[in-house]
């Protein structure tokens, strides 16, 4: 992928080496006390040991760190080049585009402009409108704070775990989330949102997901034509990412077996299926997985 002469967004948040926020207090009350009491005299562990992982958990989670953020290596400072470039595509491709798609969900109070997400890079653990989380949950889109949050360590699960290299599948992921911010500025996020008692609430959680996966594919399109991005192989490897994260390939990853009832992002057919969809036709209203099912909402 081309992107290392793509401008650099003013959007991202570096906040690598800082455990949380303030925006979401990591606890070490009643229930941290508790734990430890049970750990010394039912587990038998050390009171000594017990107390100083007490101490470090709540450390880590209170504060920042002194001095400034060491990354683990020089590929991990190319990754957050790529972030910032990508983000920066992606506004580039919104700024003229989204304007479209507000009029055609203008029923659904979808804001006028679009607004640029912000980006935040953390390490580890990161706190959020949206709640705590940690590396393990992924990058993830928050429309309480209009922030997209990626630990740039997936980047290399996305490698290791996911079979998913290169810098398009990297690309990938955060067109997909910032997807999920266009689909928040529209109205849709707040409508499927508000049906969460729907017996078929997964159904419009498998539709989010996917319509996320188009507007990616969409942007990718765009982007190809407006700034000449894609090189031999990168569709590959967006189709690869998409397919390693459908719900079916984690599940029998995971478990051994695939529970379709149990899907939230889709299975990795309909996952590639509307990627490459939006890479197709680079139009934002051409298609959608909503149809027949979001007039209902």
């Amino acid at each position: 992928m081309r992107w290392k002469n793509a401008r650099q967004s003013q959007n991202v948040e570096d906040n690598r080496g800082k455990r949380g926020t303030g925006k979401v207090a990591l606890g070490g009350g009643l229930g941290t006390i508790i734990m430890a009491l049970v750990a010394i005299f039912i587990f038998k562990q050390p009171p000594q040991q017990v107390m100083q992982d007490v101490m470090s958990k709540r450390a880590a989670s209170s504060g920042g760190q002194s001095g400034p953020y060491v990354p683990s290596s020089p590929q991990e400072e190319e990754n957050a080049k790529l972030v910032g470039a990508v983000l920066g595509l992606t506004e580039d491709v919104w700024d003229q585009a989204y304007p479209r798609l507000a009029q055609q969900y203008q029923k659904y109070n979808a804001a006028e402009r679009y607004v640029h997400p912000k980006l935040n890079l953390f390490s580890g653990v990161t706190a959020s409108a949206c709640g705590r989380a940690d590396a393990s949950v992924g990058p993830f889109y928050c429309p309480g704070d209009n922030e997209v949050y990626i630990d740039l360590a997936f980047f290399d699960e996305l490698k290791r775990k996911y079979k998913a290299p290169g810098d398009f599948a990297q690309a990938y992921v955060i067109a997909h989330e910032v997807g999920h911010h266009i689909q928040n500025l529209l109205g849709i996020s707040a409508k499927v949102q508000s049906q969460r008692n729907r017996p078929d609430y997964n159904q419009l959680s498998v539709r989010l997901e996917l319509h996320a996966d188009y507007l990616a594919g969409v942007w990718a399109n765009r982007a190809e034509r407006q700034f000449q991005i894609l090189e031999r192989g990168d569709i590959e490897e967006g189709i690869r990412a998409a397919s390693a994260v459908g719900d079916d390939t984690i599940q029998k990853r995971a478990q051994g077996h695939v529970v379709p009832d149990s899907f939230t992002h889709g299975s990795a057919e309909q996952r590639i299926r509307w990627f490459t969809l939006g890479l197709k036709s680079g139009d934002p209203i051409a298609h959608s997985p909503f149809d027949g099912a979001y007039e209902n909402l």
